[in-house]
């Protein structure tokens, strides 16, 4: 619905409809998905040197012409682009509507990359714009034709001729392009217009407007009115114009606006009306919120008299097959993937966004940073300064946008800071988004990429510590790896106002001379929390579970729960009485049944607490008598809004009580056997036959009772520590038969019991005394066998010990999948560390196999995988393919300060794991299909938000 009311407002500037408003003629299309072909010729690169013929808006590169390159090309494989220079002519014919004569005539340019110079039947319009991301127009009144074909030719140069402006776009850490990005359109106004307007209003229900004027020959008059979301007018004022007249001011009170916060999106109308002898000239509109953005030094960014921190994240404009040409649809889906995730900022990174994007900032509510570009080096004054004004004059009025950024980690030209106010009328704050300390400005400090303990140490300094990169997500490191340490820090930290997660998107391109493999030039562009269609990797949901404003950290159900759940309000405005609250008990699917997920045993409402902003509560849940009798325990969280924040999941029922059930799955009993050779010891029950060697007591080979073999061997061993065997034995305990194996070393016991109904139980115990990235045992199994796992336990994603937050308790499926962040993007992998499991059934080309533990908090991990790529793939693995563990080890990310593998200056949470003592556990096996009384059941995944919101 919100994107048909925005091509709705699209249509409307394309038709004509008074005299008197602005009206629009596209010479392009609208965005990637609706183009119009022009005449194109391209001086280098692919399909040079011939005239044919090219979408627009788009890029040349994207449609087979000319050459790719990644900005860092300069530094990562010693290129310099000013030897390798393309230039996109363009022409086009147009016809101008005859209702148009006696009226100004622009041609707007949205976007283009980079120096663009165009012409209008072979007179040149206008000096050569340079700069890629901003709009620009020129006045092509007295070049245009009416009656007659108009000739449109724009030369367009990938590189521009000024230096600094490559320096400051080109030279960049992103993918560089050629072409006309963004649309591209006629517009005609009355002689006697407004050109633009800039609106300050504040908290407190003033408005004030700059109302810039052209044409002013006599006197006449601007009436402003202001209207609510029911179109009621709530004030307005008459504003005198003379002759001569450029600039006008209006002041209007309103009393007790609605007030614009990322939590309370309200917005209004301003109607702006230009009247010359009785008579409207020339209407304009435009859609503002009110809200006061202030900074206090030494304290904290505010917005409505409210400290605010920022859960944000960093934006590029992005499509894998149409690089930055984009379109509504796009634009919507990202603001409502980053409110997904309980985000409620984004930095347009950087450069400004298409002016969609912002509009859905302001109508769903997000915070703005929109940014200037200069990446790492700044422009010119002579260059930057017009941006600047092209830059604010078109956004200044979006309330979502509370901060400029002046450029990216040195990309700050300080003769530009004071020129934003020149335009913004309300006075933004301006900031350098920099990677260096010391660097402060403004009162804000943004130093990007520190870790856990020099951000504390940043937070004691004088200023507001709001870090515009942190927690570099490439591959599947960084992004929400120890968020939970940094959130917590900044938002219990006085100064502490947040930060953005770089990034939100791997930049992943549709190489057209790679016949549409996608690209992420190696490690510099897979950055994101998302693939480049948006597949949600595996830190989406734990970024939404460590963000979330209703804030719950109750790990387990405590032994004396009686429907209590203790919970923290994160919001900054919104009581937690304006949320809905649900609760659910279920019954999960059992290993023998042919599906997923859970039942619905009971389910109810919840009277949301009385909890105001920062402060803290309780929940209170009236559960049915009966309900430890189910499984599990679900609640979940829904905002005012009815947009899911959280669903939470409790197990009811111990591991130990599944596992008991497990076992006890109704089995044709045998007597057990034992037979021994000089070299094994063979146990067997139901012609199933286990294997164990008499050298190291590992497992040897199994064999099914149908008499196939698993290749599930070489196990126990342990991951971390010594064991060597010193004693094997056999013996009888009760009905079932016992090899028991006694070690020196790490490992102390591991004893073997076959069943009678062909479990094969492993209790196992071993001593773990320092610090360790992994501690457990591993079996091998040959990956290429595997064709599935289903499992009870958290998913349905896979963990790090500094990013366990997301997953939920359920039966979960996967098939076999490689996914490997930069090639492909298939979510959520199949390889991986898993937590809190329960049982899990891997499905093989051999047949499958059962395992299940009496024990809380068991890791699996399956095969070979990594977080981040890179000479040495981080980090390093456990011997083996499958293992059970006691523990697994952190992630850094990308930008570990130097070093991959320094978890530990990411916080508490990413320091290796400190064990001390005996661990044991008890696991149990069964190899082919144990039989059931599964039943016929209608089952369903918990809520869409845990995998894919």
């Amino acid at each position: 619905m919100r994107f048909l009311l925005l091509l709705a407002f699209i249509i409307t500037l394309g038709t004509p409809v008074t005299a008197q408003t602005k009206q629009v003629k596209y010479l392009s299309g609208t965005d990637n998905e609706n183009t119009v072909a022009w005449d194109f010729w391209v001086t280098g690169g692919r399909n040079a040197g011939k005239w044919s013929t090219i979408q627009v808006p788009g890029h040349w590169e994207q449609q087979g012409f000319g050459a790719y390159n990644y900005g860092r090309d300069y530094t990562t494989y010693g290129k310099n682009f000013r030897f390798a220079d393309e230039k996109g002519l363009y022409k086009h014919t147009f016809m101008v509507p005859d209702s148009w004569k006696g009226q100004k005539i622009s041609i707007v340019f949205e976007g283009s990359m980079t120096d663009t110079e165009v012409k209008i039947n072979g007179k040149s319009a206008g000096a050569i714009h340079q700069g890629s991301f901003y709009r620009f127009k020129y006045d092509i009144t007295d070049k245009v034709q009416f009656g007659k074909e108009n000739k449109l030719e724009v030369t367009v140069s990938k590189m521009s001729a000024d230096q600094s402006v490559n320096n400051a776009e080109r030279l960049a850490d992103y993918w560089i392009f050629g072409g006309i990005f963004r649309p591209v359109y006629l517009e005609a106004t009355p002689q006697t217009h407004i050109t633009w307007t800039s609106i300050d209003a504040k908290a407190d229900g003033s408005f004030k407007s700059n109302i810039y004027v052209e044409g002013i020959q006599k006197t006449g008059e601007v009436l402003v009115e202001l209207k609510d979301k029911a179109n009621k007018t709530v004030g307005s004022a008459t504003v005198p114009l003379k002759a001569g007249d450029t600039l006008v001011k209006a002041n209007i009170s309103v009393k007790k606006p609605a007030l614009w916060t990322a939590e309370t999106p309200n917005l209004y109308h301003v109607h702006y009306t230009l009247k010359q002898s009785g008579k409207d000239i020339h209407k304009t509109n435009d859609r503002f919120g009110f809200r006061t953005i202030e900074v206090r030094k030494g304290d904290g960014i505010y917005v409505n008299g409210t400290k605010v921190k920022m859960k944000g994240v960093n934006r590029h404009v992005w499509w894998p097959e149409t690089g930055r040409t984009i379109n509504a649809k796009i634009d919507l889906m990202d603001v409502e993937i980053i409110k997904g995730m309980n985000m409620n900022a984004v930095r347009c990174s950087h450069y400004p966004p298409d002016k969609a994007f912002l509009q859905y900032c302001d109508s769903l509510g997000l915070y703005v940073l929109d940014e200037l570009a200069g990446w790492q080096k700044a422009y010119s004054t002579k260059a930057g300064a017009p941006l600047v004004k092209e830059m604010v004059i078109r956004d200044c009025n979006h309330p979502s946008i509370i901060i400029w950024s002046n450029g990216n980690e040195g990309g700050h030209n300080f003769d530009l800071d004071d020129d934003y106010a020149q335009y913004d009328l309300s006075g933004r704050p301006v900031i350098h988004a920099h990677h260096k300390p010391g660097n402060a400005f403004g009162g804000i400090d943004c130093n990007h990429y520190e870790n856990y303990y020099s951000s504390k140490k940043i937070l004691e300094d004088e200023n507001i510590y709001m870090v515009t990169e942190f927690l570099h997500a490439q591959d599947d490191g960084g992004g929400a790896a120890s968020l939970a340490d940094f959130w917590d820090l900044h938002w219990n930290s006085k100064k502490g106002a947040g930060g953005f997660i770089w990034a939100l998107l791997d930049e992943g391109l549709v190489r057209t001379d790679y016949n549409g493999r996608i690209d992420t030039n190696g490690i510099n562009a897979p950055d994101g929390i998302l693939g480049p269609h948006r597949e949600k990797e595996g830190c989406y949901n734990a970024i939404k579970k460590i963000y979330s404003p209703v804030k719950i950290d109750m790990a387990v159900l405590p032994d004396n729960f009686t429907g209590t759940i203790p919970v923290e309000n994160r919001y900054h405005y919104t009581n937690i009485n304006q949320c809905t609250l649900q609760w659910e008990l279920v019954n999960f699917a059992k290993p023998g049944e042919s599906v997923l997920g859970y039942t619905i045993s009971q389910k109810g409402d919840i009277k949301a607490p009385d909890v105001k902003p920062t402060l803290k509560g309780n929940i209170k849940i009236n559960l049915p008598k009966n309900w430890k009798d189910t499984d599990a325990l679900l609640l979940r969280a829904i905002d005012p809004f009815g947009k899911e924040l959280y669903t939470w999941t409790w197990k009811i029922k111990s591991n130990k009580d599944f596992v008991a059930t497990l076992v006890k799955t109704p089995e044709k009993e045998s007597a057990v056997a034992v037979q021994e050779t000089d070299t094994a010891i063979e146990l067997m029950a139901k012609e199933i036959v286990i294997t164990i060697s008499k050298k190291d007591g590992l497992l040897a080979l199994v064999v099914t009772e149908k008499g196939k073999k698993i290749s599930f061997t070489n196990g126990p061993v342990l991951v971390s520590g010594t064991a060597a065997l010193q004693n094997i034995k056999t013996y009888k305990e009760g009905s079932n038969q016992v090899v028991e194996c006694t070690y020196s070393g790490d490992m102390k016991k591991v004893l073997w019991k076959l069943k009678p109904n062909g479990w094969l139980e492993l209790a196992y115990e071993y001593q773990a005394e320092g610090d360790f990235a992994y501690s457990g045992v591993s079996f091998n199994y040959p990956v290429s066998y595997v064709f599935s796992a289903k499992w009870l336990g958290n998913g349905q994603y896979r963990v790090w010990k500094n990013r366990m937050d997301g997953v939920t308790h359920n039966v979960w499926g996967n098939i076999m999948n490689t996914t490997q962040t930069g090639y492909a993007w298939t979510y959520p992998e199949f390889k991986g560390y898993y937590s809190d499991i329960t049982w899990m059934e891997i499905d093989t080309a051999e047949g499958k196999f059962l395992m299940g533990t009496e024990q809380e908090n068991l890791f699996v991990r399956l095969f070979d995988f990594y977080a981040l790529s890179g000479p040495v793939p981080q980090p390093e693995l456990p011997k083996g393919d499958i293992s059970f563990l006691e523990a697994i080890p952190p992630i850094a990310g990308k930008l570990a300060f130097g070093i991959n593998t320094d978890t530990a200056s990411l916080g508490p949470l990413g320091e290796l794991n400190k064990l001390h003592g005996t661990k044991k556990r008890t696991l149990h096996f069964y190899f082919g299909s144990p039989e059931s009384n599964a039943k016929d059941v209608q089952f369903i995944m918990p809520s869409e938000n845990i995998l894919t919101d």
